[in-house]
């Protein structure tokens, strides 16, 4: 009897591998392929760790940035600058804007915002 694994790429009729030169043009057809130099990579991981005191996340954030960068058709350094020009508290905020640029109406990020409580209704709750 012959192997009965599943190959989603092999027909199940063929004795082949199903991974020949045109499967691998037409799998790879839609998928982009971006590059950017180890040093706009690495300037901007160190920036994010630099704000996040994290590697793991600084490395997740700065994939996302020059993701987001190379679909909007912008250069990565040129989004760092803007990201170092502001405050620590506009960080967050301005971040989340500038990746929903390139994410779909069902899957926006958000950011925690705590508004601030009146100075009337604090006085007016008991301890």
């Amino acid at each position: 009897m012959s192997d009965t694994t599943y190959n989603p790429q092999q027909p199940s009729n063929l004795n082949s591998s199903g991974t020949n030169n045109t499967t691998r043009y037409f799998n790879n057809f839609f998928t982009p392929t971006f590059t950017v130099s180890s040093n706009v990579n690495d300037a901007i991981v160190s920036y994010f760790q630099e704000q996040t005191g994290n590697l793991e996340s600084a490395q997740l954030l700065a994939q996302a940035v020059i993701d987001t960068a190379q679909a909007q058709r912008e250069d990565p350094m040129s989004v760092l600058t803007q990201f170092q020009q502001l405050q620590n508290n506009e960080l967050s905020p301005f971040l989340a804007l500038y990746l929903n640029t390139s994410r779909v109406p069902t899957s926006f990020l958000g950011i925690q915002n705590t508004p601030k409580t009146s100075p009337y209704v604090t006085r007016t709750i008991l301890p």
